[in-house]
């Protein structure tokens, strides 16, 4: 079964023309919505929820059921999942064909290169910053030379964060973060109590 969909982002605007096309296309039932493809969008997940197996989601357009191409390798999982695929009118995608699916293998691949090269930017910004000593994390309450006696009476395995927290006049998150800073300071927020003292943190 031909399951269509359209969307329009404001209520000014209407799905005439993507109505006229899914008509011609044979399909009859059409979950029609108006509305911002960042909202929910309930009338797609009706027509998602309606698909079984052998049913086709039609679409005018890719941009019209999907925020991005994430979204879309995401709602191309859920149609996979019912036995259902998709088609676009107006671009070469119908993943009910052999074609379509290595398309959409081809996306996948694009999205995850795309990922690990933002992860790459983004780690090399972080590694930049910190070469012209940019400080991760909170302003400090405490100055250097608090935080390391701080973190050497912690080390001393005879008080508890909490405990040093109060002793300084600070709260728990604070005194974490000081000993986080002095231990790690590449990562503050990953560091455990060495193993020499025994102890866990806490």
């Amino acid at each position: 079964m031909l399951v269509g969909y359209a969307r329009v982002s404001t209520t000014d605007q209407d799905t005439a023309l993507q109505l006229d096309a899914l008509k011609k296309a044979g399909v009859r039932l059409v979950f029609n919505e108006a509305g911002s493809g960042v909202g929910p969008r309930p009338e797609l997940q009706r027509a998602l929820n309606r698909l079984c197996a052998g049913d086709v989601l039609v679409v005018w357009k890719l941009d019209r059921v999907a925020r991005g191409l994430g979204d879309l390798l995401s709602i191309l999982a859920r149609l996979k999942a019912a036995g259902a695929s998709i088609r676009s009118l107006t671009e070469p995608i119908d993943t009910s064909s052999p074609i379509g699916e290595f398309t959409f293998q081809i996306l996948g691949a694009v999205a995850q290169l795309e990922r690990s090269m933002i992860r790459e930017r983004v780690m090399a910004g972080q590694a930049a910053a910190r070469a012209r000593g940019k400080k991760w994390g909170p302003p400090r309450t405490l100055s250097e030379e608090q935080e390391a006696e701080l973190v050497q009476l912690w080390l001393s395995d005879e008080y508890t964060q909490q405990e040093l927290a109060d002793l300084f006049g600070v709260g728990l998150g604070v005194a974490k973060l000081a000993i986080y800073r002095v231990v790690r300071p590449d990562a503050p927020y990953l560091v455990t109590r060495p193993r020499s003292t025994g102890r866990r943190l806490r």
